[in-house]
């Protein structure tokens, strides 16, 4: 796992680019605001219940939550299933929100 900030995360999808988004945290929060990434809670990757990730096991993966705890283990947990590049969203919302707003 790397860590990734939120100003970098910006940049990349301001100029178009395909970033495989993994919002980590309750469908509650992600209906309050999020910043495009599918929703697929914690509990259910520590549940290792991930098979529909699989296809992105090659891939980078951006991970993020409300602060980057939750991220930061869901991306500890996929990369012991053989994840190759995940990544945590450093701050998570709360620093995305604080920089750009909603």
């Amino acid at each position: 796992m790397e860590n990734i900030s939120v100003q970098e995360v910006k940049d990349r999808l301001d100029k178009g680019e395909e970033i495989n988004l993994i919002d980590v945290r309750e469908p509650y929060e992600h209906a309050e605001f999020n910043i495009g990434g599918i929703l697929y809670p914690l509990g259910d990757i520590r549940a290792m219940m991930v098979e529909e990730l699989e296809d992105l096991k090659d891939k980078e993966v951006v991970l993020y939550c409300r602060t980057g705890n939750r991220s930061a283990q869901a991306a500890m947990i996929l990369d012991m299933l053989g994840f190759e590049n995940t990544k945590n969203l450093v701050g998570g919302v709360v620093a995305w929100q604080e920089k750009f707003g909603k």
